[in-house]
């Protein structure tokens, strides 16, 4: 089976892949749009991840006509009411991961509670029907960066029941824990692993 990973971030490409390698029961070939020629920056104006996850998804399916899997992600800080949400990626005026991370911490700095949680929804598509898959990891917001693997706010998010950042988990670490791996496994466990 192929299927189209909607996405033109090479980390989060690499990320579903090595995830769904190690979850997938079923032999599933995973496509990258640069694989299929395909460049296209799709539009994100849904007001929830849900919504976002399937403008990238269907997007993407219009011009692959093949299964696609999207995922939309975001940090929600419990002092900032969940933000920085679904604008996690666009949070800042340069949408840079230097400039997110700055911005948020600069909200934070008046702030004692520094809960957070990374939220992740895979949408599938198939032409027919869009099914949604949920993942969470909860954690803590630093002010010191550490760590030089992951990307986004990697380096300022130590999960829940650790003493790293995701940024300081190895690959294999992160990807057993995080909010990608959960809503990947379910995706692989409750859909993937399920087709004859």
């Amino acid at each position: 089976m192929n299927i189209l990973i909607a996405s033109n971030n090479l980390h989060k490409i690499n990320e579903i892949k090595e995830i769904i390698f190690n979850l997938a029961t079923n032999s599933i070939n995973l496509l990258s749009p640069k694989d299929l020629n395909i460049n296209i920056v799709p539009e994100e104006t849904g007001k929830t991840l849900y919504e976002n996850a399937q403008i990238k998804a269907i997007s993407f399916y219009k011009i692959a006509q093949i299964p696609v899997i999207a995922d939309d992600s975001g940090l929600e800080v419990d002092a900032l009411d969940g933000l920085p949400g679904i604008n996690s990626a666009r949070f800042s005026i340069n949408h840079d991961d230097k400039s997110n991370r700055n911005k948020l911490l600069s909200l934070l700095k008046d702030k004692t509670n520094f809960n957070a949680k990374f939220h992740t929804v895979i949408a599938y598509y198939d032409g027919n029907k869009t099914l949604f898959f949920n993942g969470e990891c909860n954690g803590t917001i630093i002010f010191e960066e550490r760590g030089n693997n992951g990307f986004g706010y990697d380096p300022i998010f130590i999960p829940k029941g650790y003493n790293k950042t995701f940024a300081e988990l190895t690959e294999n670490e992160k990807n057993i824990i995080s909010h990608r791996y959960k809503a990947i496994k379910n995706f692989c466990e409750n859909f993937i692993n399920k087709l004859k």
